[in-house]
């Protein structure tokens, strides 16, 4: 009986809207990454307004990529505000944004759509502030989010979108604003700044002998 409670709990609704996160990331990579020429499959290219070889696979992963952003933010708050948090959540969120934000910039990288120094930056930083979470945590230490990597989150939904989007709206001002690459830079500033912000409140704590 216990145990049918725990599975209860465990799938809520933020959980159910994360796990609908997770099968979205994975149909958004799958899109990206099949060689859909190969299989008699052609995505229709545009030319919209002067913005030339806009490809309609990067505008429907677009879509879906800015959904499942609206979702990591929904899925947060719903949680918190009726206390729906369960352990199986904290992981399949934490495993969904990777496999969102991180599977599509590597993608987006090799598709020279973004530097490749971006996704190295990002994974590197999500490996160094994840390590030091577990090891604080084994300690009996949350590590609460830091606002460098809050702030390194929205602009990077916004900026990838962005991209996705070929820099629509704002391509149509002038081909030489990029404000896509404005945020996905931010975003990998903030990320630097809030891998440094962890370690530095953390480094005493961590390297400490219970």
């Amino acid at each position: 009986m216990e145990k049918k409670k725990a599975k209860k709990k465990g799938m809520n609704l933020p959980n159910k809207i994360t796990c609908v996160r997770l099968v979205m990331s994975a149909i958004v990579l799958i899109m990206l990454c099949m060689p859909w020429g190969s299989v008699g499959v052609e995505f229709p290219v545009y030319n919209i307004f002067g913005v030339e070889n806009v490809d309609l696979k990067y505008i429907i992963c677009g879509v879906l990529f800015m959904i499942g952003s609206v979702t990591d933010f929904l899925d947060g708050y719903i949680a918190r505000k009726y206390n729906l948090v369960t352990d199986f959540g904290k992981v399949m969120d934490a495993i969904a944004d990777k496999v969102l934000v991180n599977g599509v910039l590597i993608i987006l990288a090799y598709d020279k759509f973004i530097p490749l120094i971006v996704p190295v930056i990002i994974i590197t930083r999500d490996i160094v502030v994840d390590s030091i979470k577990m090891a604080s945590g084994n300690k009996g230490k949350v590590v609460a989010a830091s606002w460098p990597g809050k702030i390194k989150t929205i602009c990077m939904m916004i900026g990838v979108t962005l991209v996705f989007f070929y820099n629509m709206p704002f391509a149509f001002i002038g081909k030489g604003i990029r404000i896509d690459y404005l945020f996905v830079y931010v975003a990998t500033i903030m990320s630097i700044v809030s891998a440094c912000q962890y370690y530095l409140a953390n480094k005493d704590f961590i390297f400490t002998e219970m």
